[in-house]
């Protein structure tokens, strides 16, 4: 898969086929990047729900010609009854991974999703909230085939969630995993996404929707409540921005770990990573010690904003870039630490025809989130908060109120050329990652964004459904690379080619004549839609 896709009026691309199209039939009715994507996020939590849904949080990052850059942050925080003596009085002595008690915190995507309408409504955005999740609700009721990514994750994942409350009678067949190409209908959830477009977003947080959600959760002693959904909302930011020889590269500010991803790119941009064979053993070395880098960033400071010791801007600054810079060593693997582990994501973008562009991220945290099953809304409650730290010193140390760490970050790029690009990925510590393999393909290596895309990648570190710190590699590498990366000191894990553990990516790009290319990802269940 080679050839990128390109078109004039608007472009849609996600790691499920039904979630791009459900983007480009809007733009079709008329409908902005925003409201499209709208209708990709409604769609995907349906039809790829073992990666994200309603019960999870969301991040935006949006450009609009002649405007600056903004972002949305749809990160719920932890219930205002949580805290460490309330596991403490469990017997816990770490966070629960599953069940009742990992679902410990607001659910924020909705919240994001009313924001960016918001935005859109600024534009002169006029579609209907029932003409936006119009598919999600067809394919909730009507059904979808089951991917193979879908019964992969159950089956991997079944002992762990049967027996949790609801799981296996909103996604097992008989007790057991369905089969790829079965029918899987979601009658509960298709009724809650019918109350969303009547009662409106606010609902899910202070309406109607909002007391079925806090009885459900009340009914499995989760410990979010009536009052945590009620003062929750999502907040617009101005996203962290990087000068680059490329253009202005711009991410999600903390919690999530979008400086990650433009450290990374920054700390290339100073090693003239352009003078290297794309793809080379040279190539990879330096963006995983890049990377190893902007880790050590990562895990020293970022945490909830409202409780960093630094700015994160101040890192992307070009002192601070050429300190990271000299530390890389070009002739060794350095040691690092551990990775954040798993992160059970999609990505997803959309442009539109005046170039207004999308990219936006959403997730439940580790596949099926909690793994529990509101009962009567069907909506899957997120477990992102099992990433708190019940030790009171840790960076990450669980609070009230308190928003956890995101390996999430939607990615954008305004080119000094004139192009706008939206590009992303799922996957835990190998998002950014991602995004720094196909940012330097296209953007420095001149590559089309298929290419990037559908070429070998590599993974330092952990992702969805795996824990080991190794530098994974398809095996599609050619085999002296892999050789001399050995050499060079790192341990090396090979994985099969197109191996969904490297991530669902995608990217766009909107050119000054206004043709708009794109690429999605082979290892998903994905898609290019156009018009």
């Amino acid at each position: 898969m080679f050839q990128t896709a390109q078109s004039t009026r608007g472009m849609a691309v996600a790691p499920h086929a039904l979630a791009s199209q459900a983007a480009v039939s809007v733009l079709r009715d008329g409908g902005d990047a925003i409201e499209a994507m709208i209708a990709a996020a409604a769609t995907i939590a349906v039809v790829y729900p073992h990666m994200n849904g309603i019960g999870g949080d969301g991040f935006w990052t949006i450009s609009c010609p002649g405007r600056p850059v903004t972002a949305i942050e749809a990160c719920g925080p932890a219930a205002a009854g949580v805290s460490s003596a309330y596991y403490g009085v469990r017997g816990c002595a770490t966070i629960p991974v599953r069940g009742p008690d990992s679902a410990n915190t607001v659910a924020g995507t909705v919240g994001g999703w009313a924001e960016a309408l918001a935005v859109s409504r600024s534009w002169g955005g006029r579609l209907p909230l029932e003409r936006l999740l119009e598919d999600a609700i067809f394919y909730a009721e009507d059904g979808t085939a089951v991917t193979a990514s879908q019964m992969t994750s159950t089956v991997k994942k079944l002992n762990e969630l049967a027996h949790l409350p609801g799981f296996a009678e909103t996604f097992l067949t008989d007790g057991k995993a369905p089969v790829t190409g079965s029918r899987f209908r979601q009658p509960q959830l298709a009724a809650t996404l019918r109350l969303l477009a009547s009662e409106g977003f606010d609902g899910f947080y202070r309406g109607r929707l909002a007391c079925r959600i806090a009885a459900d959760l009340a009914s499995l002693e989760c410990p979010v409540t009536a009052d945590d959904l009620a003062s929750y909302r999502a907040r617009i930011r101005v996203p962290l921005r990087l000068e680059h020889s490329a253009g202005e590269l711009y991410n999600m500010t903390p919690p999530t770990q979008g400086l990650v991803s433009l450290i990374i790119l920054g700390i290339l941009d100073r090693l003239d990573i352009h003078r290297y064979e794309p793809d080379s053993a040279e190539y990879i070395h330096l963006v995983v010690e890049a990377t190893k880098q902007a880790f050590a960033v990562r895990d020293e400071f970022i945490t909830d904003p409202d409780h960093m010791k630094i700015d994160p801007q101040s890192c992307l600054s070009d002192g601070f870039l050429g300190d990271l810079a000299a530390k890389v060593r070009h002739d060794v693997a350095l040691p690092w630490g551990k990775g954040k582990g798993p992160g059970d994501t999609i990505w997803m973008g959309v442009i539109d025809s005046a170039g207004r562009a999308v990219s936006f991220i959403q997730s439940i945290y580790h596949e099926f989130g909690s793994g529990t099953v509101l009962p009567e809304t069907g909506i899957v409650w997120q477990n992102r908060g099992c990433s708190f730290s019940l030790d009171p010193e840790h960076l990450n140390a669980l609070r009230p109120g308190k928003r956890p760490f995101h390996t999430l970050n939607p990615a954008l790029a305004r080119l000094r050329d004139g192009r706008v690009m939206v590009y992303g990925t799922m996957g835990g510590d190998g998002q950014p990652q991602t995004q720094a393999a196909i940012f330097t393909r296209y953007a420095v290596f001149g590559r089309g964004i298929q290419q990037a895309i559908t070429a070998p990648r590599w993974l330092l570190g952990r992702t969805w459904g795996q824990d080991s710190d190794t530098l994974k590699l398809e095996n599609r590498f050619a085999p002296e690379t892999i050789e001399t990366l050995r050499r060079l000191g790192h341990e090396i894990e090979l994985l099969d080619g197109f191996d969904e553990q490297v991530g669902h990516a995608g990217g766009l790009a909107r050119h000054p004549s206004g043709v708009i290319e794109g690429g999605f990802d082979p290892r998903s269940d994905g898609g290019v839609a156009a018009f």
